[in-house]
């Protein structure tokens, strides 16, 4: 891939090869800004796992960046009132089901308690392929909508490790502060950790780095178990 004369004028800005402390990547990934948006700045935690090892759970980052969601709820509608009241953009059960086979999709992230699952797994077609089909393991299948809706709406974000086990998440915008910046990506990383399959080898963290949108990356100096 050809890049850009900015983008190799960066790379002359810090040393590729070093490693550096989560807020001194923070900052030279402030300084290597070239673009006239506010970009999106993403960790790349490189993992190794095993065998049929993967990673997956939700956090809620320390500072948040990104506007708030809008939630669907699944549920009986004697508990609608409850979600909406929660902070729930859409609330229901039949009506909101019929709409989504049909193609309806404003919302950002959909809940459901498990007494809903039986009818909403019917949606997986349209659901599944959006990434908006709620899951267990992510906590939006629950019966607590209440602490669901108030987590989502404070920014809780799924994070996973791809088939080559490396997890590509956004973890702020350029413009953040740097000091915020690195403890969004240090609650990150940490939560990584406390994810480590019991089985895991030594080396379970292989590799960190940090890039904005349209910069080069910086590698990360991580101790494990930080």
């Amino acid at each position: 891939m050809k890049h850009g004369k900015k983008y190799r004028a960066s790379l002359t800005k810090h040393d590729l090869t070093k490693k550096y402390p989560v807020s001194d990547a923070c900052k030279i990934v402030g300084e290597l800004r070239y673009a006239k948006f506010d970009e999106t700045v993403e960790a790349h935690v490189s993992l190794r796992l095993g065998k049929g090892q993967t990673v997956r759970d939700t956090l809620v980052f320390p500072n948040q960046f990104k506007a708030e969601k809008k939630v669907l709820v699944f549920c009986k509608e004697d508990r609608a009132k409850e979600a909406l009241d929660a902070g729930a953009a859409y609330a229901g059960a039949q009506e909101y089901i019929d709409k989504v086979k049909d193609g309806w999709l404003d919302f950002d992230v959909a809940v459901a308690t498990p007494d809903m699952m039986k009818d909403v797994g019917r949606l997986g077609m349209v659901l599944g392929r959006k990434g908006l089909m709620p899951n267990p393991k992510t906590g939006t299948v629950t019966n607590d909508i209440v602490q669901a809706i108030g987590e989502l709406k404070k920014g809780r974000t799924e994070y996973r490790a791809d088939k080559g086990g490396v997890v590509h998440i956004a973890v702020g915008k350029s413009s953040m502060d740097t000091a915020k910046l690195a403890e969004n990506i240090t609650a990150l990383l940490g939560e990584i950790w406390r994810k480590k399959p019991s089985d895991a080898k030594a080396g379970f963290i292989q590799s960190v780095s940090v890039s904005s949108t349209m910069s080069p990356g910086v590698w990360v100096d991580y101790k494990e178990g930080e």
